[in-house]
């Protein structure tokens, strides 16, 4: 940790990145949050043969996707023996696949559950990333659904569980942050921190004082703020969200919506659409992302419908707006352009 005021960290290269990146083979990733962990027989993903996880790869490289994002919705890789873990890497490799990133989802650390079991389920996440070379792992403090979201259509129409914002409680999240990020720090692995509403990431001032609070290089965010525009409520413009973060930005979901607001009744409707189409301008968005420095990997994802086919559609977009070409001034994968 640098002794200094905590920097940016856009101008980080991961190991595995091409020196040059290009509209052809900047990384996009796309989540297997589509694939169940539960398969229909009652088993687990975790159980299959690496046969059966190259037929659910299939299905990723068959829509022209070269990289993904695992997701522990879909495998725990921080659950695997350490052989387990090398043979979904080689499967991953002979797939054709990479991995610039892992996400977990919904194992916040501030739980009021299962915070200490989501604590080491991050550690061994983090060095599940170290074995097999990936070099990002996305933690956010968003909880399990309530009993409510899990009947909703959409479940971001319900509320969920907020974090507690008194200063004593979130400078034990804060702690544990740190703790993560020491760690991540000896193994060579950086940790993106995710935007979610109401939680200690949902404004964009909330996010960039918590990674200054944190203090670590290897730390940045992830400002999906597709996961605040669905909201049914008034909402931070998201032109405001990405300036203040992409300055701090070590990866992106990205993710668009339709958002009707009618004013005399102050109703507001959104439904899920293809990064082109939604209110969220992403030509401007990942403009803007680039100008501010930002080198890592893309994650396209959607809900309803085929959210494979649709993630296919958003990558090319993405390709189609990128630059030509993008190079950088080459660093290690926890070092930063102070």
């Amino acid at each position: 940790m640098s002794d200094d005021a905590h920097t940016p960290t856009s101008t980080r290269v991961f190991d595995g990145f091409p020196d040059v990146l290009t509209r052809q083979n900047w990384p996009i990733t796309v989540p297997m949050m589509p694939h169940p962990h539960v398969l229909k027989d009652g088993t687990t993903v975790q159980e299959q043969s690496a046969e059966e996880w190259a037929q659910t790869l299939e299905v990723m490289t068959d829509a022209g996707y070269t990289s993904i994002d695992p997701t522990d919705t879909w495998i725990r890789i921080a659950d695997l023996s350490p052989e387990r873990l090398d043979e979904f890497s080689a499967t991953v490799r002979q797939a054709g696949l990479t991995i610039p990133a892992f996400s977990t989802s919904r194992r916040s650390v501030m739980d009021h559950e299962k915070a200490d079991e989501n604590l080491a389920y991050s550690h061994r996440a983090i060095d599940a990333c170290a074995a097999i070379g990936i070099p990002v792992v996305n933690f956010g403090f968003m909880r399990g659904f309530t009993p409510d979201q899990a009947k909703a259509l959409w479940f971001w129409l319900q509320p969920g569980y907020s974090d507690d914002f008194s200063d004593d409680v979130r400078a034990v999240a804060v702690a544990k942050i740190k703790e993560l990020a020491a760690h991540a720090q000896s193994v060579g692995v950086q940790i993106a921190l995710e935007m979610y509403e109401d939680t200690y990431l949902g404004t964009a001032d909330g996010m960039v004082q918590f990674v200054q609070d944190v203090g670590f290089d290897n730390v940045g965010l992830n400002p999906d703020f597709g996961n605040i525009l669905r909201l049914h409520r008034e909402v931070e413009p998201w032109e405001e969200i990405a300036a203040k973060t992409f300055p701090y930005t070590n990866y992106w979901h990205l993710k668009n919506y339709y958002r009707d607001e009618e004013p005399g009744t102050g109703s507001v409707r959104t439904h899920p659409a293809p990064l082109e189409f939604g209110t969220i301008n992403y030509r401007k968005a990942i403009t803007m992302a680039i100008e501010a420095g930002f080198r890592g990997a893309f994650c396209v994802e959607h809900y309803g419908g085929d959210s494979i086919s649709v993630g296919a559609t958003n990558r090319e977009y993405i390709r189609r707006v990128l630059p030509r070409a993008t190079t950088w001034k080459q660093f290690s994968s926890s070092a930063v352009n102070h």
